[in-house]
């Protein structure tokens, strides 16, 4: 470039090189296998510095000082933006709510525990309108507080101190979730190009709500849970009551959690829709730098609470919208309610010939009463039978519904925190409730080398073993800390019986070590591991290194009464690439679910490539399959996976059924096997060039010891008790 590019108008600077969509490689060539999920959130993106630690930060947080500033914050009514009734505590529990609510279940993503709901595409979505204000709001305190409080836990403590402040006895918070620093890339919110598509498109049957595509949660795109004016904006409160129930059931809440978050969420607040949301300026993410992050401005405010147009809908539930008690029930049932409109033009019911007095005051002007709504998801809670057996319970026993809304919201807000032993602060309740997954402490004093000398003598092969091992902890996920191998849940129903984990193989491996445990006082989870790690070590020396794999004993087992069968379902996997295993054939290409289940463990792109190569040359694969075992000395720890991968004397040859044979180009003889999921490593350019530093003559030793700091990371995954769990960036 010269200087009369830049007088001849041309900007001399590369336009949208960070954000426009089409630099993106999977752009170009949307079938290339996109590594970027295992990369984020790495430490060029935190500005904290490696050394920062927040659970030590905490343990200077004055949190009675805090509450305190909170309730203070609440009554204090900005200019900007103004407080309903004069009190911020619908709009913090709002914020707190769907900060919270995008958790699902079916794999562990979404929830409030990184304060993900700053960053797009969460802090613009239709459902978050003016949540950006709450979040502005908790600012000062934010700023005063520093280093002692990450948003995320600020933003759900907000939401449960304002419940508090109105009249709520909350059940208990935990502190300790760090914050991320930039959005979440792993999470699928589904595959709309629009807001609020009719949520026909994740539904092979809307009427049908299990069809829902998994892991969805959420009905539309841009929602939390459910539309509140009915199914695809069309009022039906026995429909919506079926959305409602698959939705929350996805976010894991049964029928009586979920009634209770309705009713006890819509206790307090109101809606805002008093207006023409065509007014309103582009959501933050759409707006330019003079609104500093806002978006959704109203230049029809007016200073008024009461002209603020957020969902559309417009009222508050109850009378009295800043106080907890049991007002919601009265008017849901005490009177008959018609479907009308409000004045932004949503569906929403109003109450028929209701007493002034039960109506109200206008959340601006405390003279003037204003009519009360219900959404469609209220009348749900009337309508549908279960729904309507459930309130009439709650109605007849307040201090019951009082006791079963805390519960079900401290669920909600502490869901994703993982295993108590991550809960920090003193309000984390004492007791152990079965969703924590709860692991009683293990053994730590028992002699490991002896031990390990037992299981040697057993006879199992280091193939079973190993297997074993990875299937105990395989199950770990990193976006809600469930599963992994501490418990050994891999003895219990349901994980005994799922086929990845191959039944026959695991309960003679089970068999073999139970004597030892009751010999030692070791745990099985401790001795599943032990052993894999024993297998490993067996591989290394016939690859010629002597190796130890390192080990820390304590960890303990759960009992089949400490775990709840069905939430674990979900964790079974449908897929492993690790073990070369697919389940059945779905839509979605093998080398993506290993991709998704490397990003679960935690696992960056080195670690999952050297994993792979290694269990294949170990022969771990599912039901002792080839494919992938490039290898004349099966069960070596060694680099012939990458060497054979990397090797121009072979040519790689479609079979048919997603099998490939790796063929002689001499002698045209078919020398092995492999799948999409081995292939990928050659094939991807960014998966090939760790393939070919492992390929390289002098890095034998270097996979050896990469191998064993990787398996030590996927089997401490969930070992929370110990200061470095091989987590650590």
């Amino acid at each position: 470039m010269d200087g009369s590019d830049i007088g001849s108008g041309k900007c001399p600077v590369m336009h949208g090189s960070i954000t426009t969509a089409a630099t993106d490689v999977t752009e170009w060539w949307p079938k290339s296998l996109n590594l970027e999920i295992l990369h984020q959130h790495d430490t060029k993106s935190n500005p904290m510095g490696p050394d920062f630690d927040y659970h030590k930060e905490l343990e200077g947080l004055d949190v009675e000082a805090l509450k305190a500033d909170l309730k203070a914050l609440l009554k204090d009514s900005q200019d900007w933006w103004p407080a309903d009734y004069g009190h911020y505590g619908g709009l913090m529990i709002r914020l707190a709510w769907h900060s919270a609510g995008s958790y699902r279940l079916a794999d562990g993503r979404g929830g409030g525990g990184g304060g993900n709901i700053r960053f797009a595409p969460l802090n613009s979505w239709p459902d978050n309108g003016n949540l950006d204000k709450a979040r502005r709001l908790l600012w000062p305190l934010k700023k005063k507080y520093g280093n002692k409080i990450s948003w995320a836990d600020l933003i759900l403590l907000s939401g449960t101190v304002a419940y508090e402040d109105m009249g709520l006895k909350t059940y208990g918070f935990a502190f300790g979730r760090e914050d991320i620093w930039h959005p979440e890339k792993d999470t699928y919110w589904g595959a709309e190009k629009e807001w609020l598509a009719p949520s026909d498109t994740r539904y092979d049957d809307v009427d049908a709500p299990e069809t829902m595509e998994n892991p969805l949660a959420a009905v539309q795109m841009g929602l939390i849970y459910v539309n509140p004016e009915g199914v695809n904006g069309q009022p039906d409160p026995l429909k919506t009551a079926g959305q409602v129930r698959e939705t929350f059931a996805r976010m894991a809440m049964n029928d009586e959690e979920t009634a209770a978050l309705t009713c006890g969420g819509h206790t307090v607040g109101k809606a805002h829709g008093n207006g023409d949301a065509g007014y309103l300026s582009p959501e933050p993410e759409g707006c330019d730098v003079e609104n500093q992050g806002f978006g959704w401005m109203n230049p029809n405010l007016d200073g008024k609470a009461s002209n603020a147009i957020t969902s559309g809908i417009e009222g508050a539930w109850t009378t009295e919208p800043t106080k907890w008690d049991m007002g919601y029930f009265k008017l849901l049932f005490g009177y008959e309610w018609e479907l009308t409109k409000s004045p932004a033009g949503a569906h929403q019911w109003r109450p028929i010939d209701i007493k002034e007095e039960d109506m109200p005051v206008d959340p601006s002007d405390p003279s003037k009463r204003v009519m009360p709504m219900m959404t469609d998801a209220d009348m749900a809670m009337k309508m549908d039978p279960i729904y309507n057996e459930i309130c009439q319970k709650f109605m007849a026993d307040p201090a019951y519904f009082d006791d079963c809304f805390a519960r079900a919201w401290f669920k909600l807000t502490h869901r994703d925190m993982g295993p108590k032993v991550r809960w920090i602060g003193p309000d984390v309740p004492q007791e152990d409730l079965i969703w924590q997954d709860p692991v009683p402490v293990g053994k730590a004093d028992y002699d490991v080398a002896a031990v390990k000398a037992k299981i040697a003598e057993t006879g199992l092969s280091a193939a079973e073993m190993v297997a074993t091992a990875w299937d105990s902890a395989r199950t770990y996920r990193q976006s809600d800390m469930r599963g992994g191998a501490n418990g050994a849940r891999i003895r219990l129903a349901p994980q005994k019986d799922w086929a990845g984990n191959e039944p026959e193989r695991l309960a003679k491996v089970l068999s073999a070590l139970e004597p030892i445990a009751a010999e030692t006082g070791a745990s099985m989870a401790d001795l599943i591991v032990l052993a894999g790690n024993l297998g490993v070590e067996q591989a290394a020396k016939a690859a010629g290194f002597d190796i130890e794999v390192p080990f820390a004993p304590g960890r303990g087992d759960a009992t089949q009464e400490q775990t709840e069968a069905e939430s674990f379902e979900v964790l079974e996997p449908l897929a492993d690439g690790f073990r070369n295993w697919l389940k059945e054939d779905y839509v979605v290409a093998a080398e993506e679910l290993m991709l998704d289940r490397a990003q679960l463990l935690g696992l960056t792109g080195p670690e999952m490539t050297c994993l792979i190569g290694g269990m294949r040359v170990m022969g771990t694969n599912h039901g002792g399959t080839k494919h992938g075992v490039f290898t004349d000395r099966e069960g070596a720890l060694s680099t012939d996976f990458f060497t054979t991968l990397t090797d121009m004397g072979y040519k790689w040859e479609p079979k048919g059924g997603g099998v490939y044979d790796i063929v002689n180009r001499k002698s045209g003889e078919t020398r092995f096997t492999a799948t999409r999921v081995d292939l990928v490593f050659g094939s991807n350019s960014i998966l090939r060039a760790y393939a070919e530093v492992y390929a390289q003559d002098d890095n034998a030793e270097k996979f050896v010891h990469d191998f064993v700091a990787a398996w030590t990371k996927v089997m401490n995954a969930d070992r929370f008790d110990l200061e470095d769990n091989g987590l650590a960036a």
